[in-house]
C-alpha cells in the first residue's frame, strides 16, 4: 500500500468515514434514501461558511457510482452525496477546461472575456485579465481569506496568475495538463508552483494536492475562507499512483519534443490508458477528496463549510457517459452535463436530489450571495444565484442556460434544448423524454426551434467574436 494510500484509508477509518457502497444509484433511479430536494425551514442565519469547490477534471458525468458508473466505486463521493443533494441536471460553463474555469472564476459566459475565447489556453499570450473581478477577489473584499490548489489553466506568468486574481495563496499547475511525477506540461517545462515560484516535487501529483489542501483546511483560520481545490485527475496522461515508469516515458517524450504539438501528443497518451486504468483514476480522486473531507471533520469546520464538487465538462476517452451523448469538446449532453454534488450540514438537508437545470455561472452567482459579496456592478454576471432555492425554498426564475464553442452551439429552457452541431444543422430535443438526443424534434416544431434558434443569437451579439470572425 503506498503512503498516500495508508493515509487515506487511516483518516477515514479513524474519522468513522469509510463504509461500502449499498448499490450505484442510476440517474434515473436513485437510492431509496434520496428524496426530492426540499429547503430546510428558514431558521435564523448563522456565521458566513467556509467554502470549498472541488472540481475533477474531465471527469464524465457517470463516472460515479452515485451517477450510475456500474465498474467504478466512489464512496467518499457517494456519502457527499449523501449528505447534501445531488444534481441531475448541472452542466459545466462550457466543454473544455479553460472556459469552464473562466465562467466559475468570473460568473459570466466565457465569451465575455478575451481569454475567454481560447478553448482552452494554449500559450503566454492567453489568459484571465488580473484587472476582470472574480470569486476571490469579490470574497476577499467581503472578508474571506482565498487559496487555490492544483490546475489554474487560465494564463501562465508573468501576465497570469491566481495570485494576481484575488486569490492570496497559489499552489499547483498554471497549464492544462501535466505528466503526473515530472511534472512537465504543457508548455513543455516545469510546471508546480508555490505562488509565483517552482517548488519541487517528483511524487505523484494527486498525493502532492491532496497533501496542501488537507494542510489548509486543518489549520486555524481566523476568518471564512474560499478554497478552490482543483485536481487534474482523470485529465490524461493516463497515469495511477504506481505508474511512475510509464510516467518517466512520457516526460522522456515531453523533453526530446522540438515543437508544441509534439509535447502535447507525448501528454496526450494515445498509446495508453483502459478502462481499467481510468477505473483506478477516478477511485483515486475519491480517495483524495475523502482525505480533504475527514481533514475538515477533524478540524471541526465540517458543520458551516459549504462543499461544491463539479467536473471542469464531460468526460473524455475512457469515461462512462451512458445514456448521454457526445464528450468533452462537444455541446451535446455528454460534453457538458457533470456531476455536481453540494453539501452544508449547517443550512441544506442531506439525502436529497435536485432535477434544477444549473451550470458554472450559477454557482458563483450563489457563493457569491451566500458569503456577503457583491458583484461588481461594472461586470454583471450572467448566471443566477441558487441561494433563494436552497435555503428559502423560493422557485428559481425561468431562465436559458446558454453555451458557445467554435464549431457548437447549444441553449437550453426548460426540458427543451437548442443544439446545432459542426456542420451547421440545427436540432431540438426534448431532455425529459431524450436524454440521448437522438429523437430530432426540428422538423415538428419548428416555431420552438426559431424562437430557441433567435434566443441563442441574441445573447451571442453580446459575446466577443473568436478571432478571426467578424
Amino acid at each position: 500500500m503506498s503512503d498516500i494510500s495508508r493515509r487515506v484509508f487511516g483518516g477515514l477509518l479513524g474519522g468513522g468515514a469509510v463504509s461500502t457502497v449499498a448499490g450505484a444509484a442510476t440517474p434515473a433511479q436513485a437510492a431509496p434514501a434520496e428524496r426530492p430536494f426540499r429547503a430546510r425551514p428558514a431558521a435564523a442565519s448563522g456565521p458566513r461558511p467556509n467554502i470549498l469547490v472541488i472540481l475533477g477534471d474531465d471527469l464524465g458525468w457517470a463516472d460515479l457510482s452515485a451517477y450510475g458508473a456500474p465498474h467504478i466505486k466512489t464512496p467518499n463521493l457517494d456519502r457527499l452525496a449523501r449528505q447534501g443533494v445531488r444534481f441531475t441536471d448541472a452542466y459545466s460553463g462550457s466543454a473544455t477546461c479553460s472556459p469552464t474555469r473562466f465562467s466559475l472564476y468570473t460568473g459570466r459566459y466565457p465569451g465575455r472575456t478575451e481569454g475567454g475565447l481560447a478553448e482552452p489556453v494554449a500559450d503566454r499570450s492567453q489568459g484571465l485579465d488580473p484587472s476582470h473581478p472574480t470569486l476571490a477577489s469579490l470574497l476577499k473584499e467581503a472578508g474571506y481569506d482565498t487559496a487555490l490548489i492544483g490546475k489554474w489553466h487560465c494564463g501562465w506568468l508573468p501576465d497570469h496568475s491566481p495570485t494576481k486574481s484575488g486569490w492570496d495563496e497559489f499552489f499547483g499547475n498554471f497549464g492544462g495538463v501535466l505528466e503526473y511525477f515530472s511534472k512537465l506540461g504543457q508548455l513543455g517545462s516545469y510546471d508546480l508552483y508555490e505562488g509565483d515560484a517552482e517548488y519541487r516535487d517528483l511524487r505523484y501529483y494527486t498525493t502532492v494536492l491532496t497533501e496542501r489542501a488537507v494542510e489548509y483546511v486543518g489549520r486555524r483560520h481566523r476568518r471564512p475562507w474560499l478554497l478552490n481545490l482543483n485536481f487534474t485527475t482523470p485529465h490524461w496522461p493516463w497515469l495511477a499512483e504506481g505508474d511512475a515508469e510509464t510516467g518517466a516515458e512520457i516526460a522522456a517524450r515531453v523533453r526530446a519534443a522540438k515543437t508544441p504539438a509534439q509535447v502535447t501528443a507525448a501528454l496526450n497518451h494515445h498509446d495508453g490508458g483502459s478502462v481499467a486504468k481510468y477505473t483506478e483514476m477516478v477511485q483515486s480522486l475519491d480517495a483524495a477528496v475523502g482525505e480533504v473531507l475527514a481533514a475538515l471533520r477533524r478540524s471541526g469546520q465540517e458543520e458551516n463549510t459549504l462543499v461544491l464538487f463539479a467536473s471542469d465538462n464531460g468526460g473524455e476517452r475512457w469515461s462512462y457517459q451512458w445514456p448521454l451523448s457526445g464528450g468533452k469538446s462537444t455541446l451535446q449532453e455528454g460534453g457538458i452535463r457533470v456531476p455536481t454534488i453540494v453539501r452544508w450540514p449547517a443550512r441544506v438537508d442531506g439525502h436529497q436530489v435536485s432535477h434544477e437545470p444549473n451550470y458554472s455561472p450559477d454557482w458563483t452567482a450563489t457563493l457569491l450571495e451566500i458569503g456577503g459579496a457583491r458583484p461588481d456592478p461594472a461586470y454583471p454576471l450572467d448566471g443566477t444565484s441558487l441561494a433563494g432555492y436552497l435555503l428559502r425554498g423560493e422557485r428559481l426564475p425561468e431562465r436559458d442556460l446558454f453555451w458557445r464553442v467554435r464549431g457548437n452551439r447549444a441553449l437550453r429552457r426548460g426540458d427543451w434544448k437548442y443544439y446545432q452541431d459542426a456542420d451547421g444543422t440545427d436540432h431540438l430535443y426534448h431532455l425529459a423524454a431524450d436524454l440521448r438526443e437522438q429523437a430530432d424534434l426540428a422538423p415538428d416544431r419548428p416555431r420552438l426551434l426559431a424562437e430557441l434558434k433567435e434566443a441563442w443569437e441574441d445573447i451571442d451579439r453580446e459575446l466577443l467574436p473568436y478571432p478571426g470572425r467578424s
